[in-house]
């Protein structure tokens, strides 16, 4: 069966999300006078990233709101009881700077330019509408999605199947005729296989290098591909990937 359509990710798949975050962070901490030398800055930025992801999982588990996660990311990183309006403050302070630094991945364009005739696109993130809506305009590429659907607004988060499926279901396309690609290898790499979708992990960069042994087994009649550059996509989900060949997932 054909792939139809493609299903993406936007942070550390579109968008380069983990450069813009440490250029932002990097620069607010300087304007908030929280630091006091080079090493200062990397220790910060380093817990920066282990409160994020912390608050993330919260959210991702329905024990936080997209809202809740992100004053608890600038309560836990300051160590502060702030209000819920000083931590929107200190967090929209630190947006700024983000933004600044906002850029595409070089390889995105190319990518969805080939695959424009031939294939459906939509969006499936784990955040919400109204700050991946934004994202994509201020990037350009908003019009290239037929869809956007955000975990915030679901009720449900990768890598569970629901929101998979609901991807598909926006698309009025089975799970089978659906390429998803993401970046981390379980929450969007296992969870698409899982849901029966054509599963591609972009590792740009060895990211999450020596993890492939965990995704090891899983639903054997879906394919399952790793891939270092956007590049490789189109050639892959213009083939019939999903039996027959070696999956290169791990």
């Amino acid at each position: 069966m054909s792939i139809r359509a493609v299903v993406w990710d936007v942070d550390d798949t579109l968008f380069d999300y983990t450069s813009a975050d440490r250029a932002g962070m990097r620069a607010h901490l300087s304007a908030e006078g929280l630091v006091d030398g080079p090493g200062s800055v990397e220790r910060a930025m380093e817990r920066w990233r282990e409160v994020t992801d912390r608050q993330w999982a919260r959210f991702g588990a329905g024990k936080a709101t997209f809202e809740e996660q992100r004053r608890d990311r600038v309560r836990e990183f300051l160590d502060a009881p702030l209000s819920d309006a000083d931590a929107d403050d200190w967090l929209r302070r630190y947006i700024v700077h983000y933004e600044a630094a906002w850029a595409l991945f070089p390889d995105v364009l190319p990518a969805l330019d080939t695959l424009a005739a031939s294939h459906r696109h939509a969006v499936l993130s784990n955040s919400s509408l109204k700050v991946q809506e934004y994202k994509l305009r201020t990037l350009g590429v908003r019009d290239r999605f037929e869809a956007v659907l955000c975990a915030a607004e679901l009720g449900v988060s990768k890598p569970e199947a629901g929101a998979f499926l609901a991807a598909c279901a926006a698309l009025d396309l089975p799970p089978h005729e659906v390429a998803y690609v993401g970046d981390h290898p379980e929450i969007d790499g296992r969870g698409a296989a899982e849901a029966g979708l054509l599963s591609v992990w972009i590792a740009r960069d060895g990211a999450y290098a020596g993890r492939d042994g965990a995704y090891e087994g899983g639903a054997a009649t879906v394919g399952r591909y790793r891939i270092s550059s956007l590049a490789e996509l189109p050639a892959l989900v213009r083939a019939d990937t999903r039996f027959g060949a070696p999956s290169t997932f791990g």
